[in-house]
């Protein structure tokens, strides 16, 4: 905290007397990073759930809501998974981790129940189940693998993860399908033979 309070020109005594920890200091930056400024209103209570809301397809509404997730991750990902990695070896952190999970499972939850309103989901597959397949796919350390290190633009992610949801979640067609085929019937036989 003292680098950082360097770094702000501030005194050390004025960032503890405002955030009081390390760990309420890093839940702060990574809610900054996560909806790109400081005001203090929900993720799910921003300008954007209402154009996901109006949307009334299941493209229309992933189409807003990947359009969020993107720069979100791209702003967010490397400080929520530093925080995991260090809420392993320091108690102060774990509290912390604890709450990013939730939250992205409240935010998963929300898409599920709003995708729920365009589409039946697929046969099969429980409100449960797919909050945890929406919730997987939002997972940082997935953002940062395919941009990072398999050198996905912005854009592809936002693309695939919107095709992704569709696609595991409903009976639909996925979204803005490259190719599309037609299932063929197999006319092959087997045939057994009698001995």
């Amino acid at each position: 905290m003292r680098l950082i309070a360097q770094r702000a020109g501030v005194s050390l005594p004025m960032v503890e007397l405002l955030f009081g920890t390390k760990g309420r200091l890093l839940k702060a930056a990574i809610d900054v990073a996560i909806v790109g400024d400081d005001e203090p209103v929900a993720v799910l209570q921003r300008s954007w759930t209402d154009a996901a809301v109006r949307a009334d397809t299941v493209a229309g509404l992933l189409t807003v809501v990947a359009a969020v997730l993107g720069p979100a991750q791209q702003r967010s990902a490397g400080l929520v998974l530093a925080a995991f990695e260090a809420a392993s070896t320091d108690a102060e952190l774990v509290d912390l981790a604890g709450q990013m999970t939730a939250q992205r499972a409240t935010t998963a939850g929300w898409i599920v129940d709003e995708l729920k309103r365009r589409a039946a989901l697929r046969a099969g597959l429980t409100r449960s189940e797919a909050i945890d397949t929406v919730w997987i796919l939002m997972d940082p350390a997935v953002f940062d693998r395919l941009t990072r290190q398999r050198g996905w633009t912005l854009r592809r992610y936002q693309h695939w993860f919107a095709s992704s949801v569709a696609r595991l979640l409903t009976a639909d067609e996925p979204i803005n399908s490259r190719t599309t085929t037609t299932p063929t019937k197999d006319t092959s036989t087997t045939r057994r033979h009698a001995t």
